[in-house]
């Protein structure tokens, strides 16, 4: 599994987990207030357990994203480049042209 993938079946697992775990609390037949006070309950112990797994993933996650910019950066550096050269050699072969003539 490529870490792309790895990373993002995390953030669905997770996701998922946490969406399965209100969905079963405000489906569950009690009233407002207790399934309210549940939730926050299991939201918060939730956020407590799975504190550092959460900012690694979100750590890893913007690392990805600066290291496709630094490559979307590059790439649009190098055919830049190339289209100013294409330009050059353009310019170069019309002022050769106009000599000969």
């Amino acid at each position: 599994m490529s870490k792309k993938t790895s990373i993002g079946f995390g953030l669905g697992l997770i996701t998922g987990v946490v969406g399965g775990i209100i969905a079963g609390v405000l489906l569950a037949p009690k009233s407002g207030e207790e399934s309210r006070d549940k939730l926050k309950v299991t939201v918060c112990d939730f956020a407590e357990k799975h504190s550092p797994a959460i900012q690694d993933a979100r750590k890893r996650a913007f690392e990805s994203l600066d290291l496709l910019r630094y490559k979307l950066e590059r790439q649009y550096k190098k055919f830049n480049n190339m289209l100013k050269s294409k330009k050059m050699q353009k310019a170069k072969e019309l002022e050769s042209s106009a000599y000969n003539v």
